[in-house]
């Protein structure tokens, strides 16, 4: 077996999708591309993360509103790339969430921060600085 990443997608199920999506793009950065759904999932609406098909070793996901799938007090964790995952944990409270752990060294394998977003999902930020 290669010795390769095996997550290729995530999903963060919200409530309030506008309103996740802005606390994202404010912490991160970024815009989110909505996709476009069929009308047999009429109940969805999905925001992409950043990425493209040539992505290496990285995976990608949406913010999902969904019926019938609540947001917060899942077994779910994603983590997020950052060059120095402080200068995202600046933007969290701001942006509508909260700091569950603030920048911790976790050894040789970099620095971590904990955070809740606007709809109780707990997500992580790693960065190597």
């Amino acid at each position: 077996m290669k010795n390769e990443n095996p997550v290729i997608w995530f999903e963060i199920y919200v409530d309030n999708i506008n309103r996740a999506k802005k606390f994202y793009e404010s912490v991160f950065d970024y815009e989110f591309n909505q996709l476009p759904m069929p009308d047999s999932a009429s109940d969805m609406e999905m925001y992409f993360f950043p990425s493209d098909m040539h992505s290496e070793n990285r995976a990608s996901g949406a913010l999902v509103k969904m019926e019938g799938m609540s947001p917060g007090n899942n077994s779910t964790l994603v983590y997020f790339y950052s060059q120095d995952c402080s200068i995202e944990e600046a933007k969290i409270e701001a942006a509508g969430g909260s700091i569950c752990r603030p920048k911790t060294s976790i050894g040789q394998y970099g620095f971590i921060v904990l955070a809740t977003d606007t709809e109780g999902n707990m997500f992580g930020i790693h960065s190597m600085n």
